[in-house]
């Protein structure tokens, strides 16, 4: 027997509770439209829920470089004791540092207050489209399978999956055919700072430091690593080819990784973020058997780092195991091609693009490898690059938007544009336009002229030219 098909109608329809889809659905809330954001997993959030710190914000300089519904969130997080702010890790970029916990409940906070409807646990079964308009998104969760009709679509899916399905050309990889490997981010509580911080003092040649010219300066390890210290907070990546960390993965006591990544999540908790896991071998996001194979190696791999850190890293000692990340982090599957390719040479030069930049990125180059290799190329001066609003409109597609980190780019650009920042910058860009398309009467973003959609992003607090 057939199961009975819902319907349902928005103005806009978002595929993906991400940083992206997060900031996207806000953005078409604020400005005024019927707002559906439609998440697989049972809460939203993606990445800002797994502990890391949020990359891309802010530049080198210290700057940032995103705001507007970003500035929102982070000021929900500040109201409820959940912001650490701005922590510099004196190695490629600084970054800002919140309590996921708390992230959870300002996100629906500042959904609630555009008014947006978040359907959880649902997923993209189908979608509806004709000569590269999509009309209907099918969606399936407990309720059954729903029709949802809007007139704009934004894919922030991270994998392009409505935009694939509605015939978007895409790649994966390059010619290389690599993927970075997948990881899962851990917290620890009771994390005393101080004796980590004098460890880092003790043992700077077992630190990543000073990887840009910009930020080394005529500065030694030793002065870079006082930087550290002064700044209080226990911002450190542990090198592979440093002792304290080579020295482990020789004798078997950590799987290879090229760092172990340390970072605040909360000082009421004394708590830490440790990126350090990794399964390599060309997993592929999208394929869910795949995926899900890596997901018991990771944990094994999370207790033994947690193991190995408390046992031997001062600070640890009396440290207790305090989370999980809410899911396998994917750092590469499909990145769908647009009008424009945010290219390596856009990145590490700061290229701006005036007459149509949407978003910015601050992020290095940063392509994790299987093993202990990764690739680390900064931007030119500590600043940032443009991404232009061409990276966000799918070729053959008249009515949908991308934004994450399937936005159009090369495999070096989509190495920086993937973190946390740029991916809620280009989500607040599409949500704007998807909404002033509407005010127009027109579906076609690329009628939307550019200069007008820039206004409304300055006019609401995103960063489109300069720093703040």
């Amino acid at each position: 027997m057939a199961q009975k098909l819902n319907y349902a109608h928005y103005d806009v329809v978002v595929l993906g509770g991400g940083a992206a889809g997060v900031a996207a659905a806000a953005a078409a809330g604020k400005n005024g439209r019927k707002t559906l954001i439609v998440e697989a997993n049972p809460m939203l959030g993606g990445e800002l829920l797994s502990g890391m710190s949020l990359d891309g914000v802010l530049n080198a300089r210290g700057e940032y470089v995103v705001g507007g519904i970003s500035d929102e969130l982070f000021e929900e997080c500040r109201q409820m004791n959940g912001f650490i702010g701005p922590v510099h890790d004196y190695r490629l970029i600084c970054y800002v540092c919140v309590d996921p916990e708390v992230m959870k409940i300002a996100i629906m906070r500042v959904l609630s207050r555009y008014g947006v409807t978040c359907w959880i646990n649902s997923f993209a079964e189908d979608v509806v489209a004709k000569d590269g308009v999509v009309t209907g998104l099918v969606v399936l969760n407990k309720s059954g399978r729903t029709l949802v009709t809007a007139d704009h679509f934004l894919d922030c899916s991270g994998d392009g999956d409505l935009a694939v399905q509605a015939g978007a050309p895409f790649e994966l990889s390059d010619a290389s055919g690599d993927l970075q490997p997948v990881s899962l981010m851990f917290r620890v509580a009771n994390v005393d700072s101080g004796a980590l911080l004098r460890f880092a003092r003790e043992h700077p040649d077992s630190l990543a430091l000073g990887e840009s010219d910009y930020i080394r300066g005529d500065k030694t390890d030793e002065q870079l690593v006082d930087l550290l210290v002064k700044q209080g907070q226990p911002s450190l990546f542990f090198k592979s080819e440093g002792p304290f960390l080579g020295d482990a993965i020789r004798r078997g006591d950590l799987p290879p990784t090229a760092l172990i990544m340390i970072q605040p999540t909360s000082e009421a908790r004394k708590e830490v973020c440790v990126n350090a896991t990794r399964v390599g071998g060309n997993i592929d996001g999208t394929d869910t058997a795949a995926l899900s194979a890596t997901v018991g190696t990771l944990m094994e791999q999370v207790w033994q780092t947690y193991g190995f850190v408390k046992r031997c890293l001062p600070g640890f000692e009396n440290s207790v195991f305090s989370g999980l990340a809410p899911r396998v982090g994917v750092r590469e599957t499909r990145r769908i091609m647009g009008d424009y390719l945010l290219t390596k040479e856009d990145v590490v030069s700061g290229r701006k693009h005036p007459d149509t930049v949407v978003a910015k990125g601050a992020q290095h180059v940063d392509i994790h490898q299987s093993g202990t290799t990764q690739i680390r190329i900064p931007i030119a001066n500590g600043g940032s690059y443009d991404i232009p609003f061409g990276c966000l409109l799918p070729k053959g597609l008249k009515n949908v938007m991308v934004a994450g980190r399937c936005l159009s780019a090369t495999r070096e650009g989509m190495g920086t544009a993937r973190t946390m920042g740029p991916c809620m910058a280009m989500g607040q860009a599409v949500g704007t336009a998807a909404a002033m398309c509407a005010e127009r009467g027109d579906p076609d973003p690329r009628q939307l002229p550019v200069k007008a959609l820039q206004e409304r992003l300055r006019a609401q607090g995103a960063v489109i030219d300069g720093v703040y």
